[in-house]
């Protein structure tokens, strides 16, 4: 008997897990992404990253500047620059509210995660996010290991 694992609804290409460390996270969207045919095949191999990327707002539209999504191996001389500004698709409220936010209260607009939906599309999810100082980090540091250390003594007590 073969058992399958349930399949999950998207495919995670790349996923930027210092942003919930480095940054308070407030709102999300869900963003399309402009993408080159080479970078959609490279995408789909997972190695891309998007640790150091950020959105910005520019001539009324929305882009994702440094991430790095590597060349296409079999695709030579059609292949897509690596580290290039790619568009986001969103609405135009939507880019308003997103400048609105990083002009008036300082906040930045980081990537969280690129996956395929269910439509088999390349997806970002973006979130409005504040910069999170270094005693901030220490105590959510120790409260995560309280809390591991806490369910570990509950789990040992029976």
């Amino acid at each position: 008997m073969n058992a399958k694992a349930p399949n999950p609804r998207y495919k995670i290409a790349a996923e930027n897990r210092k942003a919930r460390h480095n940054y308070e996270i407030g709102e999300t969207f869900e963003a399309g992404i402009a993408l080159a045919g080479t970078e959609v095949k490279s995408l789909r191999l997972g190695k891309a990253t998007i640790a150091e990327a950020y959105a910005a707002e520019y001539g009324g539209e929305l882009f994702l500047y440094n991430s790095y999504i590597p060349e296409y191996l079999q695709a030579n001389r059609f292949n897509h620059e690596t580290r290039r500004p790619r568009k986001l698709l969103l609405h135009k409220n939507q880019i308003n509210k997103l400048a609105g936010a990083v002009t008036r209260e300082g906040l930045t607009v980081v990537p969280l995660k690129i996956y395929f939906n269910e439509q088999g599309r390349a997806k970002v999810e973006i979130a409005l996010a504040r910069g999170k100082k270094l005693h901030d980090k220490r105590e959510a540091d120790k409260e995560r290991t309280w809390n591991r250390d806490k369910s570990r003594i509950m789990r040992d007590r029976g």
